[in-house]
């Protein structure tokens, strides 16, 4: 049975962040089939360790996608003295992150891996990577809209909505060409144009949550 992993992703130790970037490292060399003999041997170190530490294959996992989620770093600001200029800056370094972190190898396979997988009913990797992937970037987001919201920087009803629109303001159809190969985007170029879109996504998500934009 898998071994809870702590709710904060960022808390593994330097050894473990070694093991679980050594597990990334084989998904997108294999794309399947990962064990923990495998793992084990490129970390070097010892398969009771990895079941000490992560419980079962499903463990190993759910760790390795929190560690990859963990790049998309959560925003801190201080809620007492929230500024716009403050709330922003917080805002572009989220989709900046983002970005960064779908548009490489490593969730382009696990994407790829989870859904082949989910489609077969073949086992829970599919529920793994959207819960510790997908779902809690999304914890992260949220509380900082909500924060400008009470900080009557942003007006908006519900922030679901809100955090949908962003997101779709920052990956637009990026993520789902390049799962599907799409030859005409390359990796190259969406990270040579990441600021200019992170700007763009930011000045469209203030054009329409803005509190000045909603008088």
């Amino acid at each position: 049975m898998a071994l809870p992993i702590k709710v904060n992703e960022e808390t593994f130790t330097p050894r473990q962040q070694a093991v679980l970037t050594a597990a990334l490292d084989l998904l997108v060399e294999n794309g399947d089939g990962l064990t923990m003999t495998a793992v084990a041997r490129r970390a070097s170190c010892s398969k009771e360790t990895l079941y000490k530490w992560f419980g079962d294959r499903d463990g190993l996992l759910t760790a390795t996608v929190q560690w990859q989620a963990a790049k998309v770093r959560m925003p801190h600001v201080d809620r007492t003295g929230l500024s716009a200029k403050t709330l922003r800056a917080s805002i572009e370094q989220f989709a900046r992150d983002l970005l960064t972190v779908i548009v490489g190898d490593v969730s382009i396979t696990l994407n790829r891996t989870a859904i082949n997988h989910a489609a077969q009913e073949k086992d829970r990797l599919g529920l793994i990577v959207l819960e510790n992937g997908p779902l809690a970037i999304r914890r992260r987001l949220k509380p900082i809209l909500e924060a400008g919201r009470d900080a009557r920087l942003l007006r908006f009803a519900s922030s679901e909505d809100a955090y949908r629109t962003f997101f779709g303001l920052v990956v637009r159809d990026v993520q789902i060409r390049l799962l599907l190969g799409d030859s005409a985007l390359t990796q190259s170029n969406v990270e040579a144009n990441i600021e200019s879109d992170v700007k763009t996504a930011a000045d469209q998500f203030f054009a329409l949550y803005g509190a000045k934009a909603n008088l």
